[in-house]
């Protein structure tokens, strides 16, 4: 009886071994990939200026023209209306080469 019960005790440790793999997985597959992205949005949040030419949430692509301390003040083609939106609101920052040379 005391055999079985020292083999029960490394058995359950194997038991834990996938579970421990699985989170090990799930780790590096999404967790860390998730973290850095998060990370380099940020990055360009804090590295927004003025003359930037931007694509928000919703869409709108626009160029700041105005910076506080959570919006941006976005000048929005063709009219030049000014839009203010959250910082947060903003996804990418469009390269000075993406632009349509007319």
């Amino acid at each position: 009886m005391v055999l079985l019960q020292a083999g029960d005790g490394g058995s359950s440790l194997l038991g834990l071994l996938p579970l421990v793999a699985i989170f090990v997985v799930f780790y590096f597959l999404l967790i860390l990939p998730n973290q850095r992205r998060q990370k380099k949005l940020q990055q360009m949040l804090d590295s927004l200026k003025n003359g930037d030419r931007v694509i928000t949430s919703g869409g709108i692509r626009g160029t700041i023209v105005g910076i506080k301390d959570d919006s941006i003040l976005l000048r929005v083609p063709p009219e030049q209306l000014k839009l203010e939106v959250l910082r947060s609101a903003v996804v990418s920052c469009e390269e000075p080469s993406a632009e349509k040379s007319n």
